[in-house]
C-alpha cells in the first residue's frame, strides 16, 4: 500500500486562499506574502499529491475537479485543527476536560456549595464524584483515579501528596436520645468511660480513629469498641438503636436525626485533639488546571462558611 503524503498545514492554508480567490496575486496579498513563493508552494503541493489542483491560463485560474474535491478536505482539516487548538487551550486553562473528585460523607455541607459555583464558572468540565473513605481516597489519588480528595487527616501521609485544611469542626458525642447524659448540654468525656463505643475501622481512617482513641485516653480510659462501621451515617443509626455511643465530626449534627442526641464534649485536650480537620488532598506530581480551579473555588466556599460560622457564634 502506497504511503500517504505528508502535507504541512501551511500548504493547506495557501491552497485554500488560492482556491477561494482564484487569483494568485489576491491570494498572496491575503496571506501577506509575495506571489512567486506562493506559486512555488502550490506547485510543491501538486507534486506531493501527484495531481493538478488548478487550471492556469493567462486570463484565469480555475480549480480542477480534483482541486475542488481537495478543497473540501483541506477546509475540514483546517477547521478540525482549529477546533483542536481551541479545545487544548481550554483544557490548559482548566475550562474543559474531566475532573474526578472523591469525598468523605461528612463533606456534605461544603461540597454542594462548591460544586454549584464550580459548575457555574466552568460548565465545560465533566465532573466525576465518588464518596469514599480517607484510605480509599489516598489509594485512588495514588492510582490517578482521583484528581482531588476531600478527606480527614490521614495518619500516614503519602510522599507526593499535597494537602490543605479547608474546615475545622468540633468532635461531638453522639448518644442515644434516652441516654442519661443526653439531658446535659455538655458531656464530660470521662463520664462515658463505662459505655460501649461504636467506631470506625482503623485501616479506613487511621487519623480519625487514633484521634478518638487518644481523646478517650486523655479522659482517663480506653474506649470499649463493640461495633465498627465504615460510614458516619451507619454509626448514627447504630447509636440510635442503642448499641453504643460514638465520637463523631460535628458536621454530622447539621442533618436532623431521630433517636440520637449530639452533645459537645469536655476534656482537657488541645484544640488539635478536640477538633477534626477536613482537608483537600491531591498528587502534587500531576498537573491539572481543572483541579487547581476547583481547589480555588472550594477554598473560597470554605472561607465563606468559616466567616458565617464566626458571625453566628
Amino acid at each position: 500500500m502506497k504511503p500517504q503524503p505528508m502535507i504541512e498545514t501551511r500548504l493547506l492554508r495557501q491552497f485554500v486562499a488560492v482556491a477561494e480567490e482564484l487569483n494568485f496575486h489576491r491570494a498572496a496579498e491575503r496571506l501577506h506574502m509575495a506571489q512567486p513563493p506562493l506559486s512555488q508552494a502550490i506547485r510543491k503541493l501538486e507534486e506531493t499529491l501527484g495531481l493538478s489542483l488548478f487550471e492556469r491560463s493567462n486570463r484565469r485560474v480555475a480549480l480542477t475537479p480534483a482541486g475542488a474535491a481537495f478543497l473540501v478536505t483541506a477546509r475540514r482539516v483546517l477547521a478540525q485543527l482549529a477546533d483542536g487548538i481551541r479545545e487544548a487551550q481550554r483544557v490548559a486553562a482548566g475550562q474543559a476536560g474531566r475532573l474526578s473528585v472523591t469525598f468523605v460523607g461528612t463533606a456534605h455541607d461544603l461540597l454542594p456549595a462548591a460544586l454549584r459555583r464550580f459548575r457555574a464558572d466552568f460548565p465545560g468540565i465533566e465532573l466525576s464524584l465518588r464518596e469514599a473513605t480517607t484510605a480509599e481516597q489516598l489509594a485512588a489519588i495514588a492510582a490517578g483515579e482521583s484528581d482531588i480528595g476531600l478527606m480527614r487527616q490521614p495518619g500516614i501521609m503519602v510522599a507526593q501528596l499535597a494537602s490543605e485544611r479547608l474546615v475545622r469542626e468540633p468532635i461531638l458525642a453522639l448518644l442515644p436520645d434516652d441516654h442519661p447524659l443526653a439531658r446535659h448540654e455538655i458531656v464530660t468525656l470521662a463520664d462515658l468511660a463505662g459505655d460501649d463505643f461504636i467506631g470506625t475501622p482503623r485501616q479506613l481512617g487511621i487519623g480519625f480513629h487514633d484521634q478518638v482513641i487518644g481523646l478517650c485516653r486523655l479522659a482517663g480510659f480506653s474506649p470499649r469498641i463493640v461495633q465498627e462501621a465504615r460510614q458516619m451515617q451507619t454509626i448514627a443509626s447504630l447509636v440510635a438503636s442503642g448499641i453504643g455511643v460514638a465520637l463523631i465530626p460535628g458536621s454530622l449534627a447539621l442533618s436532623p436525626r431521630s433517636g440520637v442526641a449530639f452533645r459537645p464534649i469536655a476534656v482537657a485536650a488541645p484544640p488539635e485533639m478536640t477538633h477534626l480537620d477536613l482537608i483537600a488532598a491531591w498528587d502534587m506530581t500531576r498537573r491539572s488546571p481543572a483541579r487547581d480551579n476547583f481547589l480555588a473555588i472550594i477554598r473560597q466556599v470554605a472561607g465563606d462558611m468559616q466567616l458565617i460560622s464566626k458571625r453566628d457564634e
